[in-house]
Order: structure tokens, then sequence, then C-alpha cells
């Protein structure tokens, strides 16, 4: 049996898990990002990848290593050119780290790596042309054509997030104004909630209540909460950000032509709360809609092991 490790690193947390050719992660370990300092970075990453070979659970050598990093990689899938939330400026992390573990290394971006993860064995295994569409902080994405990632001509395809979807809108954390991720992401959903309660909408009351009177208190799970429970103001602001995701998904309909478009990251727990109204309003906005076939939306699987699942399979295969 072929065991790899994945490896997925954040700003806040590094996380390792065993992985066989099946997808079937067969143990996993944790440590907090020491984000600012790289060769912290890749010390942790030796000692997860150590832990993983001597736990006890996992019957096997391990063959290889695949990082999901959390910024652009370079098309040889070798160096970080640059991670947002991280120390890593054209850090040879490839290289760095196959010294440490004598083991191969493969690096790919964190988004890519879970894209790869829900096509090979979660929402996307029964189709050739599919994208991934993380919605949490930002809005990040992978995409898949013909069976094989896509990834440029320099390795920093598919930064879906910074499409810009209004034109001089919300100033977003790459400079550029009205950007996709400033109205269809988590942090979106919150503001927009938060500057209504500081507003002092009453239609925002129920939620402000739910948070013990705190709106800093308020976040994406307690508005979800609300929405099942069939708070109406909390069901508005799932409808508005389905209507934000289904127009961006409407233009990356128009671009790629996939035959799937899968919802991940911590806002896809909603369901059908948010992925009923972005269908929608996709439909609304579809290129030629009523004459032309239409892609399917769907929840991904994987949840928070798809990065993971998806770096150690490209370690694997590359």
């Amino acid at each position: 049996m072929s065991l790899s490790v994945g490896i997925d690193v954040g700003g806040t947390k590094i996380a390792g898990g065993v992985v066989d050719e099946s997808g079937q992660v067969l143990a996993t370990a944790r440590r907090e990002s020491p984000a600012t300092d790289t060769d912290a970075i890749e010390e942790t990453i030796e000692d997860l990848v150590s832990e993983l070979r001597e736990d006890p659970g996992v019957k096997g050598d391990i063959e290889s290593v695949g990082v999901g990093a959390a910024g652009f990689v370079d098309a040889a899938r070798a160096t970080v050119l640059f991670s947002p939330n991280l120390a890593w400026r054209d850090e040879h992390l490839k290289a760095e780290l196959e010294t440490r573990l004598d083991l191969p290394v493969v690096v790919e971006n964190d988004a890519n790596a879970a894209a790869w993860g829900e096509f090979t064995f979660g929402a996307g295994v029964d189709v050739d042309d599919f994208v991934l569409v993380t919605v949490g902080t930002g809005v990040g994405g992978g995409i898949v054509i013909d069976g094989s990632l896509h990834r440029g001509a320099f390795g920093v395809a598919a930064e879906i997030g910074h499409i810009r979807i209004v034109p001089g809108g919300r100033i977003c954390g790459c400079g550029r104004r009205g950007c996709w991720e400033q109205y269809a992401s988590g942090t979106a959903l919150v503001r927009e909630v938060r500057e209504l309660v500081d507003e002092g909408s009453l239609f925002a009351k129920s939620l402000l209540d739910r948070a013990g009177g705190d709106a800093m208190a308020i976040d994406g799970p307690l508005i979800t909460e609300a929405a099942r429970d069939g708070d109406s103001f909390a069901l508005e602001q799932l409808e508005s950000l389905g209507q934000w995701l289904g127009e961006g998904i409407a233009t990356l309909a128009a671009t790629l032509d996939p035959a799937v478009v899968v919802i991940g990251g911590g806002v896809s727990a909603a369901g059908d709360l948010l992925l009923e109204p972005t269908r929608a309003h996709f439909r609304a906005n579809l290129t030629g809609r009523g004459s032309r076939p239409e892609l399917e939306v769907r929840k991904a699987q994987l949840g928070n092991t798809a990065g993971m699942i998806g770096a150690a399979d490209l370690a694997r295969k590359t």
C-alpha cells in the first residue's frame, strides 16, 4: 500500500495526515503555526512527519510528502514565491524539506491541493472539469480541466477570490477594490451583519440577542445556526451571500465551462440554506441561460481534510 503524508500549512495551524492511495486518512497530527519564522515552520513540518511515521495506526512506509502552502507556489512546485499570512518570500521549500526529511516533497498552493482532494476523492469524482470555491475568511479556489489541475504558466492560477466584481468597491487585502471575496466570503457575511447592528438595525436585533448583546461575538456559525432555526434576518443574509456567489460562479462558467462547481470552506456548513440561493442567482446571471447546459453546484465532501488528502495524492503522483 502506497502511503504519503499531506501537510496543510496555514497562518494559525499546521495539520498533517498519513493518506493511503484510496484517499483514506490513517493518522493525523497538528501544531500551532510559527507563522513569522520560516525555519520554525520547516522544523514543525519535520516534527509532524516524524510523529506520523511513528503512529501505531500506520502500517507501512511513508514514501512522499505533499505540502499545501497558503501562498503563490511556482510552476515547478518547489518554491513559495509569496504568502500573505506566512513569512515565506521566495522560499525554496521543496529543497529545504527534502534535506530535512530524506523523502521526495511536492509543494502546492493549499486551495489547489484541496481542489485536487475533492476532485479525486470527494464531490468531483464523476467529472473531468471542475472548480472548487472555498468560502471562508476569503474566497479561494482550484481548477481542474480535462482531469488535470490547472496551475497556469507561472503556477499561480485560480486566485478566483480576486476577480473584480464591483468596480471601485470595497478595498481588498490584495490592494485592489471590488474583489469577489469582499462580498462573497464568510468575512463579508459577518461584516455586513455587524455593520447593521452598529447602525441600530432592528432586523439584526435577534442575532445580537443570540450573541449576548456583543456584536463582536456574531460569527458565521451563529448566523448559520439562527438561519437553521428560521430566523428571517439570518436567512436574508445567507440569501445575499448566495447572490454574490451565484453571480461569481456565472462568470466562472462563462470563462471555464466546468461541469461542477463545489462550494467548500467554513460557510459551506450552511448547506442548502446557502447553496439554493447560490444556484438560483447563478442561473439568473448565466450567459445564454435556457440555451446551454448548466453546471451543477455541489457542497464539498471532505471538509478540513481536503487539503491534506489532495497534497498527499499530488506527492504520490508527481
